[in-house]
């Protein structure tokens, strides 16, 4: 049974101020039913050797720490919070069953590369057609390499802050409820949220109002196409050039890692 906002209020005072059991459970079967919504939207097709049980499994831890760590007196929304947290949790799962093939992680990686060495060499973002020639194949092949690197969400806003260690992993909505996040114990969270501002400042127009409807709007791709007046296959791409950009950024800013 969904709570009031009058109960819901109350409920977070009793938990938060009072460590009220169970007001924590009444939180968590509340927001719920965001689990199925978030791995609905995350997976599509759910690989071989997994079941839905597995992803809202996943899920619902990443939902019990947005509730325990989640701060009410934050100007962020609870949902766009839990959202993230939830989505971190259904991937690192998918990352840990190794889901994506190697040999396309590969070909992302090349590309990715590809990418950064242009932008850096031309002093602007290339073209698909200039990736293309770097790569020796074609700008539909690039094309599709974009849509199928935002569909495996091997880069996300969250990704390019970690190093891969799953220890070490940070969620970029975490930061904006807790200052004092880091990275590696090397760089504070107040400063990371700073530079990934003006990371997202830098990006084009489309593709910062990408990362704002995915990230904070909670809005999918297909949704987000709409908006945009695109297909979803260009959200894709238009979300996986962003995420580039921003680890672009961010690496010479010494905030994120290096591409190995």
């Amino acid at each position: 049974m969904s709570l009031s906002p009058d109960q819901l209020k109350r409920c977070w005072i009793d938990f938060k101020v009072y460590k009220d059991s169970e007001a924590r459970f009444e939180l968590i079967n509340h927001y719920s039913y965001l689990v199925k919504i978030t791995a609905g939207r995350l997976v599509t097709n759910i690989p071989t050797g997994l079941d839905k049980e597995d992803l809202i499994g996943a899920g619902v831890i990443g939902l019990i720490k947005s509730v325990d760590q989640f701060d009410p007196t934050r100007d962020v929304k609870f949902e766009t919070y839990a959202i993230a947290l939830i989505r971190g949790a259904i991937l690192e799962m998918l990352r840990e069953e190794d889901w994506v093939p190697r040999s396309v992680r590969e070909k992302l990686k090349a590309l990715d590369k590809a990418t950064m060495a242009l932008e850096t060499a031309l002093g602007r973002p290339p073209t698909n057609r200039e990736v293309a020639e770097r790569l020796g194949i074609t700008e539909n092949d690039v094309g599709e390499l974009l849509v199928r690197m935002g569909r495996t969400s091997i880069y996300s806003l969250d990704d390019i802050l970690g190093n891969g260690d799953p220890d070490d992993h940070v969620h970029y909505v975490e930061m904006i409820v807790d200052d004092t996040s880091n990275t590696s114990g090397e760089v504070e969270g107040r400063e990371i949220k700073r530079l990934m501002a003006m990371g997202v400042d830098h990006l084009p127009e489309r593709e910062r109002l990408v990362v704002a409807l995915y990230y904070f709007e909670g809005l999918t791709f297909k949704e987000i196409g709409k908006v945009l007046g695109v297909s979803e296959s260009r959200v894709y791409q238009l979300h996986a050039q962003a995420m580039m950009r921003l680890r672009t950024y961010l690496r010479e800013e010494g905030a994120a890692p290096q591409v190995a």
